[in-house]
């Protein structure tokens, strides 16, 4: 059985990003750079085990992240100040492989086909460089002075991975690590095998397969989040509790409402629906139905929380008042990254009960407290947060964004 180790590089700087940290930490919501690169590779089943090398003001993270994982064996090392460093250290920890493949971390959008392409290469033929034909004629210049046009039809852009028998490409290394000439640095692992004396072979790669280099390029990564907006408001009234994000405050009104009249829990709860494409809560949660009268908003937020995350753990729907199924894409489950509320009311003082709010809600919605904030204000006399009295009322209003689990 042929042994395969992937080394992933993650010791650059990154600095042309413009980011001012590893560009390879970069999320937009749907998980980190290094996170969708090292997904593709956990998730293929022709690979082994996995190193990571990482910089030395990376360390904590690396290692935390090469730390998750136990159906492969993911290993950190401390990478070198060039790439060639790197990989030569990379080598010697991956002794005992037969077949090892050299990826750039900020290539996430490599796909299985062309992780197995380069393997098969180097199989068969000692090596395999994932590229792709050149689409643009290219110029050789001098002084912005045009010396010649090459043919385009043999010329190649080599991504990665790059695959090579293990015996082959560290020979190749140490060989090399004698003769680089410091001026014209290995940009590749194809080009330390060509300077071995032994011509690399070419596999399949994509078009898709590009490097993360700059800001420009941290924009194609795809976003599958959603946003969703949801406002509620409630009267005051005598003798009714003051419920707001399932926390009892103090005062001397409630608020009037067939449920609890959780005003901040209704706005949590319609943001969420909204940005999945469900019905609102009048329409889930109807003042018709007496299964609602008085209901705990805590435990209607529980089966918004179920029905929008999927986490439920029978085929049963959490809701039962209608049929309900989402507008577009039915049984997709959604992730929440993070919600934004602020709460109007001109009393009682929210202040001293918003960490209590905080951690109620994200404890009922499987979230960390710092996914989500609440922050309060008055309307300056303004509408039916005004008053503090029975002519008067709280609202709340809810941002969420959401992103495909």
């Amino acid at each position: 059985m042929v042994k395969v180790t992937a080394i992933i590089l993650c010791a650059g700087t990154g600095s042309r990003a413009g980011l001012g940290y590893n560009k390879l930490f970069y999320n937009n919501g749907l998980g980190s750079v290094i996170d969708r690169t090292l997904t593709t590779f956990l998730s293929h089943d022709r690979i082994d085990s996995i190193i990571l090398t990482y910089a030395k003001e990376d360390k904590s993270v690396i290692e935390s992240l090469a730390g998750q994982f136990l159906k492969k064996t993911v290993t950190a090392i401390l990478g070198g100040v060039t790439r060639f460093d790197s990989v030569k250290s990379a080598l010697k920890a991956a002794k005992g492989c037969d077949i090892i493949l050299i990826h750039d971390g900020a290539r996430p959008f490599v796909t299985h086909q062309v992780i197995s392409s380069a393997i098969d290469s180097a199989i068969e033929y000692g090596s395999g460089i994932a590229s792709v034909p050149v689409v643009d004629t290219i110029k050789i210049a001098e002084n912005n002075i045009i010396k010649s046009t090459p043919d385009r039809t043999a010329l190649y852009s080599a991504q990665t991975p790059q695959a090579f028998k293990y015996d082959l490409i560290s020979n190749a290394y140490e060989a090399a690590n004698r003769k680089t000439d410091k001026s014209h640095p290995f940009t590749d692992d194809a080009s330390v095998l060509e300077q071995y004396g032994i011509p690399p072979r070419l596999s399949q790669g994509s078009p898709d397969n590009i490097k993360i280099t700059t800001a420009s390029d941290l924009a194609k990564l795809p976003s599958d989040c959603r946003i969703g907006l949801g406002y509620d408001v409630h009267r005051f009234a005598k003798e009714r509790k003051l419920i707001l994000g399932g926390i009892e405050i103090p005062h001397s009104l409630g608020l009037l409402g067939y449920s609890d009249a959780d005003v901040l829990t209704h706005a949590v709860m319609d943001a969420l629906l909204s940005a999945t494409g469900f019905p609102d809560i009048g329409v889930l949660f109807p003042d018709t139905d007496s299964a609602y009268k008085g209901a705990d908003s805590m435990e209607l937020l529980k089966k918004v929380r179920i029905l929008v995350c999927g986490d439920n753990n029978s085929n049963e729907n959490p809701i039962n008042c209608i049929p309900v199924t989402k507008s577009a894409e039915a049984n997709i489950s959604f992730k929440i990254v993070n919600i934004s509320c602020v709460v109007m009311a001109k009393a009682p003082k929210l202040a001293p009960h918003i960490l209590s709010m905080r951690k109620k809600l994200s404890s009922v919605l499987n979230i960390n407290i710092d996914q989500i904030n609440i922050s309060a204000t008055t309307t300056e006399g303004l509408g039916i947060t005004a008053t503090a009295d029975e002519n008067g009322g709280i609202a709340a209003s809810c941002n969420v964004l959401i992103r495909k689990a």
